[in-house]
């Protein structure tokens, strides 16, 4: 039954994943709160579970031309320091310390999309 679970919350986090909605932070937070994977393996199965996902979604956002080169191109580069950054810390903090910022950055997230004002 397990492995039900686990392949329902694959299949709902990937659907959101190739709409390019943070279909990864939902798995997150199955892994953590309900599968009890502790926080910083979750992190790794994440970003594990991203690069399959990113390649499937991607095709069909070039084909309809959802992709900005123009602002992509100087994220990519951002995010990639930021990344390079943040994993090298990450990985010398403690895992209750990444769940509570985790939990707070849901939290602003969340008050910010039940705020925002209708847009586009």
């Amino acid at each position: 039954m397990e492995w039900l679970t686990a392949v329902l919350a694959g299949a709902v986090t990937g659907i959101l994943s190739g709409f390019g909605v943070g279909g990864g932070t939902l798995l997150l937070i199955w892994m953590t709160a309900f599968a009890g994977v502790p926080q910083d393996l979750a992190q790794g199965v994440n970003l594990l579970y991203f690069l399959p996902a990113a390649a499937m979604a991607l095709p069909a956002h070039f084909k309809n031309g959802y992709i900005d080169k123009k602002t992509a191109l100087p994220a990519i580069a951002a995010g990639l320091a930021g990344t390079a950054a943040a994993a090298w810390a990450a990985t010398a903090v403690d895992v209750e310390l990444l769940r509570r910022c985790f939990g707070v950055f849901l939290i602003c997230i969340g008050l910010r999309e039940l705020f925002r004002k209708g847009e586009r």
